[in-house]
């Protein structure tokens, strides 16, 4: 196994559809199972109050390849945000776990050899919207696993481009010269 997949790293921004609060924004670890990266993966093989674990699958006896386990970045406090986790953000995961080994991103024969950590920004508010667009969720989630996963595999960005734009571009939620939230 290449040392080039020992531990890398992505993220990507999904917004919604106006008005919906289904944006998705999954950070990732892929890495060998062998590395730190399996040993993180297993690490969270436990479960801790609020914050349900779970691998990305596609049906019931479909675990993805490379297994993926899925974090939530914040603590869950109802079963409906349960089931927005393991319901169309975990076939979304999955989906797009699959598409990347299918479109190449991931090496096919490095699937088995490789796991990933996705944690996963679920808006709270979400769970007792009765008008969620369930179909806008996995859309954003799935659009911005699959981003993670290539900017993860492509060490993108590059330092090069991250020192050109050191100030061109700020955080979205902190303008440096007020101090404040730029939303």
């Amino acid at each position: 196994m290449s040392d080039s997949f020992w531990f890398r790293t992505g993220e990507a921004t999904v917004f919604s559809s106006e008005g919906q609060g289904t944006d998705a924004m999954p950070e990732i670890l892929i890495g060998d199972v062998k590395g730190p990266a399996g040993h993180a993966f297993a690490n969270l093989m436990g479960q801790t109050a609020g914050h349900t674990r779970m691998f990305a699958i596609r049906a019931t006896n479909q675990q993805v390849r490379p297994a993926t386990i899925m974090v939530p970045k914040v603590t869950i406090k109802s079963s409906a945000y349960v089931n927005l986790l393991g319901g169309p953000v975990q076939s979304a995961v999955a989906d797009a776990v699959i598409d990347s080994v299918a479109d190449g991103v991931i090496p096919r024969l490095q699937a088995n050899e490789l796991c990933i950590i996705a944690m996963i920004w679920i808006d709270p508010s979400c769970a007792d919207n009765p008008n969620l667009d369930r179909k806008d969720l996995y859309r954003t989630n799935y659009e911005a696993m699959k981003l993670a996963i290539s900017r993860a595999m492509s060490n993108s960005p590059s330092i090069d481009e991250l020192i050109a734009n050191r100030h061109k571009i700020f955080h979205e939620m902190y303008d440096p010269e007020t101090g404040e939230s730029q939303w």
